[in-house]
């Protein structure tokens, strides 16, 4: 399975925050997608940073005035980005070993096409292995 059947069943919308937003901003933007990560952009198709809930809960844990900073004093720089074609398997070794846990998907310049979660690559991993659990059932009990 390719990282585009998670994107064709979940969709391409990417939630996104400015660099020069508030964090009060981003949490608020957080809450209202739904989601743990927002991609900092200039213009919502290219990845200026990443910001998510654990990056600002550990900065308040150190700094009260936090809520006050801007996105981007506070945002990863450094997005690891996969491929639609990219299998899923390989996705989710590299989330696992880099520990990460959103990784944007973008086309052959650099412009994104959607955003994948560790919960997406995982659910879709799980679907794919129920349809091969029921798949070699099916061929058991029904001889091929």
């Amino acid at each position: 399975m390719k990282v585009s059947a998670i994107l064709d069943h979940k969709g391409n919308f990417v939630a996104s925050i400015t660099p020069h937003s508030s964090v009060t901003e981003a949490l608020r933007m957080l809450a209202i997608n739904g989601v743990g990560a927002l991609v900092v952009s200039d213009d919502g198709h290219t990845i200026g940073g990443i910001i998510s809930e654990r990056d600002i809960v550990r900065r308040l844990h150190d700094d009260a005035g936090t809520l006050t900073m801007r996105v981007h004093e506070l945002m990863t720089v450094t997005v690891h980005t996969t491929k639609a074609d990219c299998p899923v398997d390989t996705l989710m070794r590299e989330m696992t070993d880099r520990r990460i846990r959103h990784v944007p998907v973008v086309d052959d310049n650099g412009q994104m096409i959607g955003i994948v979660s560790i919960g997406d690559a995982v659910k879709a991993r799980l679907g794919e292995l129920e349809g091969e659990r029921s798949a070699l059932i099916d061929y058991i009990t029904t001889g091929g």
